[in-house]
């Protein structure tokens, strides 16, 4: 089954880090998702720009808006993701926990829906 694994956390947290703690940070999720290739669990991974850099897209009676940033005016901030193949929710979690920045954020584990097809 698909998971999608959310990676969040405190932009703030990132930017207080040092180059080599970032590089090691880098390094790590790097050599974990080598670790996921090569467990047949790594589908796609993808860590995503600041949430300064967002446009947030909305349609409501018919009428375009955009606005700059992210929509959600929260602390935590969606900083990537992670799309896995696992055997249950319990294997997702268990991947999801080894993710590198599990330690200073949160992970949010999702399965995927299939949208069923209409004949």
């Amino acid at each position: 089954m698909k998971y999608l694994c959310q990676v969040w956390f405190e932009p703030a947290r990132l930017e207080a880090m040092t180059d080599d703690e970032k590089r090691s940070l880098d390094r790590a999720s790097l050599d974990y998702d080598d670790d996921l290739v090569a467990s047949g669990h790594m589908l796609t991974a993808h860590a995503l720009q600041s949430p300064k850099s967002a446009i947030t897209v909305r349609v409501r009676n018919g009428e375009m808006s955009v606005t700059d940033g992210p929509f959600a005016e929260t602390k935590e901030q969606l900083g990537g993701f992670i799309l896995i193949d696992a055997k249950d929710l319990n294997d997702a979690i268990r991947v999801a926990a080894g993710i590198p920045l599990a330690k200073l954020g949160s992970i949010e584990v999702r399965p995927i829906y299939d949208i069923p097809v209409h004949t």
